[in-house]
């Protein structure tokens, strides 16, 4: 299955993009907006669109990651983030009629953490987590080499979690840059490039409350490698002293010096992490990735 073709498609809340997928190359990929709220049907259209642009006959199966809850095993997503309409959809089995071919659903930050496995920086571990810093904040679960979804596909889903008076993704995610700066990570980022003194103190905040999210990871799951992604995540040189100073409170030293930290590079890791769900369910059990 790894040599044979087969498409990845990313819904966003503003845009859909779409890429066929061989080994681990993009030959095609297209990429446009969506009428976020208009009607769940003219959404799917979009959809189609997105995804006819870059088939052709020789495809193999499909694989879609969206911002939302999914029952994975039926492929029916549930209050898409942005999307009104799209309250509860069964868009694999709207996708397998259209196409005729195999399709997989899944939750996008475990679609990054799957494309980290099979194309980027997880390629040689088999215990890891994908950390998406956005306008949210979402992880993904890889273990023992396959990805973990829980019972409702809501395992990894730290950003939830109560921390002071709000949840972790209210101080850890783009948000927060927002709310207390006035600017989002990206001009931020730029600004500490620069050595802006507001800037690197805000990332350093922002790093502090980090290191308490990897660190219920590292109670929670024991990861080999926790791989940084999301628009936030370039700023992670700026935010990685202060988040090593709060996990060196972590009561077994030998635990933090093994775990790896790294950021995602490949810019595409969305669209090849939803065609990575082709590969991980036709995989038979037990083979590994490589």
């Amino acid at each position: 299955m790894r040599a044979d073709l087969v498409v990845g498609v990313d819904l966003g809340g503003s845009n859909v993009r779409a890429g066929a997928v061989r080994g681990a190359e993009l030959s095609r990929h297209y990429a446009r907006p969506i009428s976020s709220r208009e009607p769940e049907g003219v959404v799917l259209e979009e959809v189609f669109e997105a995804i006819d642009r870059v088939h052709s006959r020789d495809v193999r199966g499909i694989g879609c990651g969206v911002p939302s809850v999914v029952d994975v095993e039926r492929g029916v997503v549930h209050k898409v983030e942005n999307i009104p309409s799209w309250r509860e959809v069964p868009l694999k089995a709207i996708l397998e009629q259209r196409y005729g071919v195999p399709a997989f659903v899944n939750n996008d930050a475990n679609c990054f953490a799957l494309g980290e496995l099979y194309f980027g920086k997880g390629v040689h571990y088999r215990n890891l987590v994908g950390l998406t810093i956005g306008t949210g904040l979402g992880a993904g679960l890889i273990l023992d080499g396959r990805l973990y979804n829980g019972t409702n596909c809501g395992a990894g889903e730290v950003g939830s979690m109560p921390f002071r008076d709000q949840t972790l993704e209210y101080y850890c995610s783009g948000l927060r840059l927002v709310r207390e700066h006035g600017v989002g990570g990206e001009v931020l980022c730029q600004r500490a490039q620069q050595g802006d003194a507001a800037a690197l103190k805000a990332f350093e905040a922002l790093g502090s409350d980090l290191g308490v999210a990897v660190m219920i990871l590292l109670y929670a799951y024991d990861p080999q490698i926790i791989v940084f992604g999301g628009s936030v995540s370039e700023a992670l040189p700026f935010c990685l002293p202060a988040l090593r100073r709060e996990l060196a409170k972590f009561p077994q030293p030998h635990v933090v010096e093994r775990l790896v930290i790294e950021r995602s590079e490949r810019p595409e890791i969305a669209l090849l992490g939803a065609a990575a769900l082709c590969l991980e369910e036709l995989r038979p059990a037990g083979q590994a990735t490589a």
